[in-house]
């Protein structure tokens, strides 16, 4: 079977099974901007008690941010974990959002995605994950995002090689699917539920996996 009708089925099998997941969880682009941010090395039970915490604080807007003391944010955001260094990180991307589009998603938003995918990458603290995971879920852009699991999930299906680089990753689900930004978001958020509960990084449940 060639990749498209495998990650066809794949998704089929995992929709199936588990239904629409409702993913990105933010009410604004810019609360998930900063989940983005906040979700590296955690899971999202912290990030969302840091997000709480912000929206209690009455801060969490660009302009709120921007202004705020880096060691108030970072006291916000404690629960998320490296609080500090995504303090930082955080901070970074507002500096980059208000030199380049003096604060405004929307103008950011509306840059042709190739090059605005290079900006976020050169902010520091953004990898391949975040910038895509930005783009996709707070920018509608049709990127597919891809992270541990996609990799773990893909190459024990022999779908790619257990040491294939991201943007490789990537071309496999680009070139396999139609490019629509629903079904990018859905199949992403499967992927991240069938990694959790089954694709295991060890003692994989593969007896009981929906799509064995």
């Amino acid at each position: 079977m060639n990749p498209k009708h495998n990650l066809e089925v794949i998704y089929d099998k995992l929709y199936r099974h588990f239904g629409p997941q409702s993913w990105w969880p933010g009410e604004t682009p810019f609360e998930v901007i900063v989940g983005a941010i906040l979700t590296q090395n955690t899971n999202w039970q912290n990030v969302a008690k840091a997000i709480n915490n912000l929206k209690q604080a009455k801060v969490l807007s660009p302009k709120k941010l921007y202004s705020l003391p880096r060691p108030r944010l970072a006291q916000l955001i404690r629960p998320s974990g490296y609080f500090n260094i995504k303090a930082k990180r955080l901070k970074e991307f507002l500096d980059f959002l208000f030199k380049n589009y003096n604060g405004s998603l929307k103008k950011m938003f509306s840059r042709p995605v190739e090059d605005l995918r290079k900006e976020i990458l050169s902010v520091k603290g953004i990898g391949p994950e975040t910038a895509d995971s930005i783009l996709l879920y707070a920018g509608g852009f049709p990127v597919f995002v891809v992270d541990a699991y996609t990799k773990r999930i893909f190459s024990r299906q022999k779908l790619l090689s257990e040491d294939a680089e991201y943007h490789q990753v990537q071309e496999l689900f680009t070139r396999s699917l139609k490019k629509d930004v629903q079904l990018y978001n859905e199949y992403h958020a499967l992927i991240v539920r069938l990694g959790k509960d089954f694709c295991k990084k060890t003692k994989p449940k593969c007896e009981i996996c929906p799509i064995k």
